[in-house]
């Protein structure tokens, strides 16, 4: 089996730049969670976007799905931001034939506490388990995309 990762920025890639007291989106986090984590499975990583979710606009989600739809690997691991990932899941929903899972984090991977390293853990066994579809994977639960929402407020994805 072999993993394509598209990466498009959000929480996990973020990077804190503390001259200017800010966050930005950094290099992809994913290779080094892929390395530390040292998986067997082939993969590749395509670096795509570099935004926060909310800078995501309609010309990015068709990006998105069409690089999805034109990878040859039947498995697509998406990392994104979590305030729109919804948003970008459903407009993939129809492409047949892949198994795509969305993941992100609350907290950027860099940090010393975070969920990302976890949620793309659960993200990549998911991905390995489920049948065609678009997913989210993100704090221990699996959501079919059209299902999940943010809850801003508890800082977690729930069904709609």
């Amino acid at each position: 089996m072999h993993i394509h990762v598209i990466t498009t920025g959000g929480t996990l890639d973020k990077v804190y730049h503390d001259a200017l007291s800010e966050y930005r989106v950094g290099d992809p986090a994913i290779n080094h969670i892929l390395e530390e984590a040292g998986v067997t499975f082939d993969y590749t990583v395509e670096e795509l976007l570099r935004k926060d979710s909310l800078e995501l606009d309609d010309a990015d989600r068709a990006l998105i799905r069409e690089r999805a739809a034109a990878c040859p690997h039947r498995h697509i691991l998406v990392t994104h931001g979590t305030d729109t990932m919804p948003l970008t899941a459903e407009a993939l929903r129809d492409i047949p034939g892949k198994v795509i899972v969305f993941t992100g984090a609350m907290q950027p991977a860099r940090f010393r506490v975070n969920d990302a390293t976890f949620n793309v853990g659960f993200a990549l066994g998911a991905l390995q388990a489920l049948s065609d579809g678009v997913y989210i994977a993100m704090s221990g639960q699996i959501f079919a995309a059209g299902s999940v929402k943010k809850n801003r407020a508890e800082g977690r994805f729930e069904a709609i």
